[in-house]
């Protein structure tokens, strides 16, 4: 794996915390504790421990070298997906599944009559004359990881083509500006609940062997149901901190139907490939430098066809809350999104800087608008929409540009709103009949909330919704579809323990 984050929110960015349950107090009193006993993830800046800051066992150093790849093209024609129905026993707290998920102890070594665990090294825990002297030193590891060198080449079958769809350029469109709505009055954000990984109420780890992922992106897939969609997800090999292990899948999609946010959110089932194992439902290479992984950024439904916007990531930069994607597309799914099929000409490529690499889309009357920015966290919001019925025509899209709707190129679109923003999430609330915005603020180090009367403004001053001051290393900010005008859930992650959280905000 690379030395940087797998998953587009990998920066070090954050949010506000949260109180342990009474079952952990004696042991872990900063850590939750889910209904069936087990010990969860704080994202929450840690409070200092009682013997100061923890030296790490380890320092790992990393030692790149150059690994040559033969890279098909184009690649292999991908198999028919496999489906497997869910079954969970009724006891929630019963593991389905123990013999894929559990996990088997190692047995420790014997320490030898110095004391030392094993051969052991310079440092490591239980060494002779560290314990009590105060200068307990970290074992140095030398890492080797591959700097993938890929080396296309004619290959592969590859997909079917699809046919191209018509050249139907919608002409230009003068529109105004709203007024500039007040700012939102943001009280009371909390951490509701841990949505995924170990300790978490919904155990995605015993069930779907989702141990680690991040994202956590909502759309109401029908009427009474939620889907979910995850970014890079790894299994049972997974340790914190950050994205790593074998069983890596580059997205995932659960579904929900709760409709009582208040405790947290439920996740009644997820695609699956195989028994207790969630599926990758849009494929990708897995070649680094040429496509690393796939990551959703956005869903949504028209009729009884999801559709789901991603980006096809080429290479994650050594410069942490940046990456450089091939474009960003569309996928869409008619079987509740069982299985999904990449568009092979609704994509947006990366050329000069180009924007929509990072899109949230939302249906609203007539109209899909597309919120977007360039690859990276460095960039600025642009706005594009397109007739309901056209949306995997990028022909057929306008962009927001000086009060006109025109079909100009989407690079040339100018901000929407000021400053540096990135990991877009829109909502319509139809009952105030206003857009509500969030995006991460990588410069101001915070998750924000912007309102306007209409997609492309006046949109209001920004009201901070979680500070990173108390959640050092969070990102997103991913608005449930079911809030209120009084009432904003959304879901956050967290870099070192690589989890999903449900957050609310009461909004006055």
């Amino acid at each position: 794996m690379p030395a940087v984050p797998l998953s587009a929110a990998a920066v070090m960015v954050a949010a506000i915390g949260f109180s342990a349950a009474p079952a952990a107090a004696d042991t872990t009193p900063w850590l939750p504790v889910n209904s069936c006993g087990e010990t969860g993830f704080n994202p929450a800046k840690e409070p200092p421990g009682p013997g100061g800051p923890l030296i790490p066992p380890t320092i790992s150093i990393p030692i790149p070298y150059l690994d040559f790849q033969l890279v098909p093209v184009p690649g292999p024609s991908p198999e028919p997906p496999t489906r497997v129905a869910q079954d969970l026993p009724a006891d929630p707290c019963a593991d389905p599944c123990p013999d894929l998920t559990d996990k088997v102890q190692e047995p420790q070594p014997e320490p030898d009559s110095s004391g030392s665990a094993g051969s052991g090294s310079l440092g490591s825990a239980g060494s002779s004359g560290s314990a009590g002297s105060g200068s307990l030193l970290p074992k140095i590891e030398f890492d080797p990881r591959p700097k993938t060198i890929p080396i296309p080449y004619p290959g592969g079958s590859g997909p079917a083509p699809q046919p191209a769809p018509p050249i139907e350029v919608n002409p230009a469109e003068s529109d105004s500006l709203t007024a500039m709505p007040g700012t939102p009055d943001v009280d009371d954000v909390r951490l509701v609940s841990q949505l995924t990984g170990h300790g978490s109420e919904n155990r995605t780890d015993k069930r779907w062997q989702v141990d680690g992922t991040d994202l956590g992106i909502m759309w109401e897939s029908k009427p009474g149901e939620v889907a979910i969609a995850f970014g890079d997800t790894f299994g049972k090999d997974w340790n914190p901190p950050g994205a790593n292990g074998q069983d890596w899948r580059s997205n995932i999609l659960g579904h929900s139907t709760d409709t009582d946010l208040s405790d947290g959110m439920t996740i009644d089932s997820m695609v699956q490939d195989s028994r207790c194992h969630a599926a990758e439902i849009i494929d990708a290479r897995h070649i680094d430098n040429f496509e690393t992984t796939t990551i959703p950024t956005s869903g949504f439904a028209i009729g009884d066809r999801q559709y789901l916007s991603y980006m096809s990531v080429k290479r994650w930069s050594i410069i942490p809350g940046m990456w450089y994607t091939n474009y960003g597309g569309m996928a869409y799914s008619d079987d509740d999104g069982q299985t999904w099929t990449k568009d092979q000409h609704a994509k947006w490529e990366n050329i000069f800087g180009a924007r929509f690499q990072v899109s949230a889309m939302i249906p609203q009357g007539d109209y899909v608008y597309m919120f977007g920015t360039p690859n990276g966290r460095i960039g600025t919001i642009g706005l594009a929409r397109v007739p309901v019925d056209q949306v995997l025509n990028t022909t057929s899209y306008q962009y927001w540009s000086d009060g006109t709707w025109t079909p100009v190129e989407d690079n040339l679109v100018p901000p929407i709103v000021e400053g540096i923003s990135s990991e877009v999430s829109v909502r319509y609330d139809a009952t105030t009949q206003m857009w509500q915005m969030t995006y991460l603020d990588p410069i101001g180090g915070s998750i924000i909330l912007r309102q306007s009367a209409s997609p492309q403004g006046v949109w209001s001053d920004a009201a901070e919704l979680v500070n990173t001051a108390d959640y050092p290393k969070a990102y997103g900010g991913f608005m449930h579809p079911w809030s209120t005008d009084k009432d904003l859930y959304f879901t956050i992650s967290e870099w070192d323990s690589y989890n999903v959280y449900l957050m609310h905000a009461s909004l006055n």
